[in-house]
């Protein structure tokens, strides 16, 4: 029976666990570490800023969709440029809420997201033609990450 080259090995269903695990966890782990909080409360918002509730939601969505993205990139070339990506946008995705909340730096938190939807970006063109569902799964991340860049760019001018 011929195998289908665009699904992952059913051997390597453990490793989408911890892609979920790591992905989900790590950004629910620094997302409880750098809550907003007062300053984030008393800060001017552009008209536009999505209620507060919103954000657990569809970050909890975009992290299952980016674990799932990099796991069958993984499956098909964990050395591979795209897995190299796959893991810078999230390192800059998991350093954008210390410094946006911890240090409190709209300034530079719009430079780290710059080069995270730079990344993301990448990765959706790395992917098109090799595994076009790793890449249709970046692009509700690449608009909302366009969208936080819009907001953090308004933050940043109104204070």
């Amino acid at each position: 029976m011929p195998t289908d080259r665009n699904q992952p090995s059913p051997w390597k269903w453990p490793a989408l666990v911890f892609f979920v695990i790591f992905v989900f966890g790590g950004g629910t782990l620094i997302g409880t570490s750098f809550l907003p909080g007062e300053w984030y409360a008393g800060l001017a918002k552009p008209p536009f800023n999505p209620p507060d509730w919103l954000f657990g939601p569809v970050w909890s969505v975009l992290y299952l969709l980016i674990a799932y993205a990099g796991w069958r990139i993984w499956c098909r070339n964990p050395a591979g440029l795209a897995m190299q990506v796959w893991f810078g946008q999230l390192a800059f995705n998991f350093i954008w809420t210390p410094v946006f909340f911890g240090m409190r730096l709209p300034g530079l938190a719009l430079v780290v997201l710059a080069a995270m939807l730079a990344l993301i970006v990448l990765f959706i063109r790395l992917t098109w033609n090799r595994d076009r569902i790793s890449a249709i799964s970046f692009l509700p991340y690449a608009a909302w990450v366009a969208f936080a860049g819009l907001l953090n760019l308004s933050i940043w001018w109104l204070n």
